[in-house]
């Protein structure tokens, strides 16, 4: 994803042609979405192939997603192998798909230095590869380096890093560099100890966040790319238009619905929020809303699609790695959160309709009851995956393989987006370029995990931070907070979550949170960097959609996803709000009524109306009230229920007595 902000220009002062979709809703044009796709997600930025140069390419990319699914289910080979193979593979895929720069792309071209990059670093690795069982005997400590294997190493890591740059962006290569720097510059590692740390250990570049991607991430991304083309997205948004579209307000309603579940599976927020935005945000925009509020509604429901289980954008798996507890718990304590989450967009949409006096969607123009109905199949390779990772009936890789197999089922019988022989193809493509991605900033997260240790910078980190907040865990949290939204600007969702989970989490477990809430409170301030300017990437997004100010819409998003900003601080006070620590169902009942009160008192503190608008006292008794529900205990739930439910009973009777003098 690219790290440049979205400046004002000629082009926000024209409106995008719109064109009817299936059910007559206006939709932004496919060119259009794609211009978007192409200036705010790196991964869209890819070279043009046509004719037989693209079916080549198209059935390499193919082949590769079939041989990863061949590895993580049925290799026996040692982890140095199939790993150093699988990032070799990936080094050729990447430089295939991923010119140098976008500007200077032609069709069926790839210029000579290209090949020679991909060549050569491919080379490092599938060397490595080749002759591991040797090395691993051979390279037994770092005194053991030569300057053949010096030299190997650091071309391996650095093709690694320009790939790096070319697809993922600018961001995490800043953190990468700043930490080499500090590792030689600083703590005075030798070249040869660096390397040997980084590339030929598995504590750098094939650390655990590779391991992870390489045996769990893949066979998943490859899985969403095959319940993309059913025609789930759509099914999503139909789904959500019946549920909520008639309410006042109701298609940015849908849009929170439906971005929650097309964002789980996509695993982008860019990509969810210029994909399913090119349906809502003109549906949202007809209906009344400001530009800036559409484009934020659509950014803030796309980013929350991260922290949505079962799938989560992948993290689920990483932090089942890290914390070392099944995938099923990890998803299975990312409910309440989420739930949260999106109940305090969902709230703040509903104030802002209601200040607007909008309406919702006319039901004549949603697709009938039973037609959807009669569609529930396409849930089920969802409901297949969820079933038997929770009953532990398979392993992962296993369970997501079956849900591929029950997609292509799905699409089959799917007559409006049947799948032929073509879009299976087209599928495996899609999966093998997501992977691209996912596994070089994978491999970036683990040079920075490897510097960190070999370096001993975490324990000076914690510290640090420790010292600063002087033992007060508030402080620490908002130090941490901050570290975490920095650190995760302009990063894609898994690689974000490797480098909080080795920078930012140890710092919380050392303050005394638990080790589950700590990894949850990184991962969600690292996400919302995506709508936290000033490198908000999914509402810059959102705002070219929208045609609205860039800056606004990203101040908007902050403030519809505030509730990203209270839930972390809740779980990391009581871990009740993940089923940690609970003593009895009536205290996570508690919790969640608490915490759902100050979302609402925070959301309509923010927004300046409830029943009619809301003065400045009102509003601070609002904000104090909900944050005082934020840290748990009976005397604080009681104070902030006072406050919040006294001002909602004022404001009631209030606007009741007005309506009745104007009458």
């Amino acid at each position: 994803m690219s790290d440049k902000k979205l400046k004002d220009s000629p082009e926000l002062d024209t409106e995008m042609p719109l064109e009817p979709d299936a059910n007559g809703h206006e939709t932004v044009s496919e060119a259009e979405v794609n211009e978007v796709m192409k200036k705010y997600d790196r991964e869209s930025n890819t070279r043009i192939w046509t004719g037989v140069p693209q079916r080549v390419v198209q059935g390499i990319m193919a082949l590769f997603s079939l041989y990863c699914i061949y590895s993580t289910l049925f290799s026996v080979a040692s982890l140095e192998r199939r790993l150093t193979a699988f990032l070799g593979c990936v080094i050729v895929m990447g430089f295939l798909y991923y010119p140098a720069s976008k500007h200077h792309v032609k069709p069926n071209y790839i210029p000579w230095y290209d090949v020679l990059i991909m060549l050569v670093g491919a080379g490092c690795f599938f060397y490595y590869c080749a002759v591991a069982d040797d090395l691993i005997k051979v390279l037994s400590s770092a005194s053991k380096m030569t300057p053949v294997y010096c030299a190997i190493g650091a071309v391996g890591i650095l093709v690694l890093a320009e790939l790096c740059r070319r697809c993922v962006g600018v961001p995490i290569l800043v953190v990468v560099g700043a930490l080499l720097f500090y590792t030689f510059g600083i703590a005075n590692l030798s070249l040869e100890r660096a390397l040997y740390t980084l590339f030929y250990r598995t504590g750098g570049v094939i650390g655990t966040p590779i391991q992870v991607c390489a045996k769990f991430i893949v066979v998943f991304i490859v899985f969403g790319a095959f319940l993309e083309r059913t025609g789930i997205s759509k099914f999503f948004i139909d789904l959500a238009n019946k549920v909520a579209g008639a309410s006042s307000g109701g298609p940015a309603k849908v849009a929170v619905i439906s971005s929650a579940l097309c964002g789980m599976v996509s695993g982008s927020s860019v990509g969810n929020t210029v994909t399913t935005g090119s349906v809502t945000i003109p549906m949202m925009k007809k209906t009344g809303y400001k530009p800036e509020f559409a484009g934020a509604v659509e950014a803030a429901a796309s980013t929350g699609g991260q922290i949505m289980p079962p799938i989560m954008g992948a993290a689920a798996f990483l932090m089942a790695e890290y914390i070392g507890i099944p995938y099923g718990q990890v998803a299975l304590k990312a409910i309440l959160p989420a739930f949260l989450y999106f109940a305090g967009i969902f709230i703040a949409v509903h104030l802002e309709a209601k200040k607007l006096g909008l309406k919702g969607i006319s039901r004549t123009e949603m697709v009938p009851g039973k037609d959807l109905f009669k569609k529930c199949y396409l849930l089920f390779p969802i409901v297949l995956l969820v079933y038997l990772v929770s009953t532990n009936a398979c392993t992962m890789q296993y369970a997501a393989a079956l849900s591929i197999i029950a997609s292509v089922v799905v699409g089959l019988i799917n007559r409006e987006a049947k799948l032929t022989p073509m879009r299976i193809v087209e599928a495996l493509e899609a999966g093998g370029k997501g992977t691209i991605t996912v596994a070089v900033a994978c491999a970036m997260a683990g040079v920075i995990a490897g510097c960190i240790t070999a370096t001993g910078l975490a324990s000076k980190l914690i510290s640090s931070i420790v010292a600063l907040s002087g033992n007060a865990l508030i402080i620490g949290l908002f130090l941490t907070m901050l570290c975490c939204i920095v650190l995760g600007m302009g990063v894609p969702t898994t690689a974000n979550y490797c480098i909080m989970a080795a920078t930012c989490a140890p710092i919380l477990v050392k303050l005394g949170v638990p080790q589950v809430a700590a990894h949850f409170f990184v991962f969600y301030f690292g996400i919302v960097a995506d709508i936290t300017p000033p490198v908000a990437l999914a509402a810059y997004a959102g705002s070219a959609i929208a045609k609205s100010n860039p800056m606004r819409t990203g101040v908007n998003a902050t403030k519809l996803a505030i509730a990203a900003f209270i839930v972390p601080y809740i779980f990391a006070y009581s871990p009740v709000l993940l089923f940690e620590n609970v003593s009895g169902f009536f205290e996570v009942v508690q919790i969640c009524v608490s915490a759902f009160i100050g979302i609402f008192g925070v959301a309509a503190c923010l927004n300046g109306y409830m029943f009619k608008d809301i003065n400045v006292v009102l509003r601070i008794a609002l904000l104090a009230g909900g944050l005082t529900l934020i840290i748990p205990g009976l005397v604080t739930d009681i104070i902030g229920l006072v406050l919040v439910l006294g001002v909602v009973a004022y404001q009631y009777f209030s606007a009741k007595n007005e309506k009745k003098a104007v009458a």
